[in-house]
């Protein structure tokens, strides 16, 4: 698997030291007894993508991690905490949510579950209830789903707008997911507003003009879905162009229903991700392993839509970089879990649980151009999350059980 892109310039994003010393205050935190220490450094442990360090120890000083290593070698510190045998990984990265929506969509999940086929039109119920929600309201559901995340193992989140389409509800939905994250994007571009139903090209006028000048200064990205039912090729060049051209970094829901230019145009434009990435050509495929794009693959939406899987295997044999996220939205993947997409990785994706841990924490953060987060090494934020397991394998092993025991973020126990 690769290691992914450079972070880019992410004030929150820094470069860590791989060196496993470095001077330790006494008093740090100690985290000792854990049976199996994922870092995502391969210069460490087992010399594997994940650094797989048996009996290992980490140390936090504030948000950082200062020490990891074997347990036996633990420096000295005022405080310790007795992981108690079980494994530690990385907090999870979710590179690609949609949080920031009012409403409910249990009959249309209903009437797929009993045979209707999906559509991207089904955006259009949310947008109504979106639109009619307060900010209170709004806010709230951003922050219940979000801690339902933290408590999966979830330390890093990224959310869109795409549900408001107007200037003012995306710039509002914007400014409320700003409230509970930095990574935010912006995605006037999820489908052609219902009000521009028969002038499509005037609500891409809108969204690269009067709608962008008001979303950019509460964004980090731009987001377009680039699919038969939303915005073609020529459409999604001229948003993230746009978007570029205010400071937002693109990122492209690409080839989830059908074959299109969406992956191609990603890395194109040096796209931090291509999400969905379902239907792929070998030139696609190509295009991927040679650029900087990553991969972002999204099983919750497939298992939702009973539809096809993205091959996995067949992007990481040929080189490209590939991250795991829930794609959480009430309509198409309504789930907040990132272990249970490993599980489906694992089980329908060709994805070993090594590199399915790896592309939900390394990955993810890669898909944010992010180094900071998705590992654990000196100089790393200290988020961490514990299983109730010997080994990060269970997470795939025991599908659907809640192994996560304890979460660490930004060097505070908050699970």
């Amino acid at each position: 698997m690769n290691t992914g892109p450079a972070a880019t310039n992410n004030p929150a994003a820094t470069s860590a030291p791989t060196s496993a010393n470095s001077a330790v205050a006494k008093t740090a935190t100690a985290i000792v007894n854990i049976a199996s220490l994922v870092t995502n450094d391969p210069s460490l442990g087992d010399g594997s993508p994940l650094g797989l360090i048996q009996d290992a120890a980490v140390v936090i000083d504030g948000d950082r991690v200062v020490w990891v290593g074997e347990s036996s070698r633990t420096p000295a510190t005022d405080n310790r905490v007795d992981a108690g045998g079980r494994a530690v990984i990385p907090g999870f990265v979710d590179s690609h949510s949609h949080l920031v929506f009012a409403g409910d969509r249990t009959a249309e999940f209903n009437a797929r579950m009993s045979g209707q086929a999906y559509a991207a039109g089904g955006i259009r119920t949310t947008v109504a209830a979106t639109r009619a929600a307060s900010d209170e309201a709004l806010s709230a559901n951003v922050a219940r789903f979000m801690a339902e995340a933290l408590r999966q193992g979830t330390t890093t989140f990224e959310t869109k707008s795409g549900y408001g389409l107007t200037v003012e509800d995306e710039a509002r939905a914007l400014r409320i997911a700003a409230e509970h994250t930095d990574e935010v994007t912006y995605l006037g571009a999820h489908i052609v507003s219902p009000d521009y139903a028969d002038d499509p090209a005037a609500y891409v006028e809108l969204v690269t003009g009067e709608m962008l000048d008001a979303c950019a200064p509460h964004a980090r990205w731009v987001d377009v879905f680039c699919e038969k039912g939303a915005f073609d090729g020529d459409q999604a060049r001229a948003i993230l162009t746009a978007g570029k051209a205010k400071g937002l970094h693109p990122r492209v829901h690409a080839n989830q229903l059908t074959y299109g230019p969406g992956v191609q145009l990603a890395v194109e434009l040096d796209a931090a991700s291509a999400d969905h990435c379902t239907h792929l050509t070998d030139a696609d495929v190509d295009a991927l392993a040679s650029g900087n794009t990553v991969a972002t693959l999204l099983p919750g939406a497939e298992f939702s839509t009973r539809a096809q899987w993205p091959n996995a295997r067949r992007l990481l044999d040929a080189g490209v970089t590939v991250a795991l996220s829930t794609d959480c939205n009430p309509g198409s993947s309504f789930t907040s879990s990132v272990p249970f997409c490993i599980a489906l990785a694992v089980r329908d994706m060709g994805m070993t649980p090594d590199e399915a841990v790896w592309s939900a924490t390394a990955g993810g953060a890669a898909a944010l151009r992010r180094t900071d987060v998705g590992r654990l090494t000196v100089g790393s934020r200290a988020d961490l999350t514990v299983l109730d397991a010997p080994s990060h394998v269970h997470l795939a092993y025991r599908p659907g059980v809640p192994l996560v025991a304890e979460v660490w973020r930004k060097g505070v126990r908050t699970v």
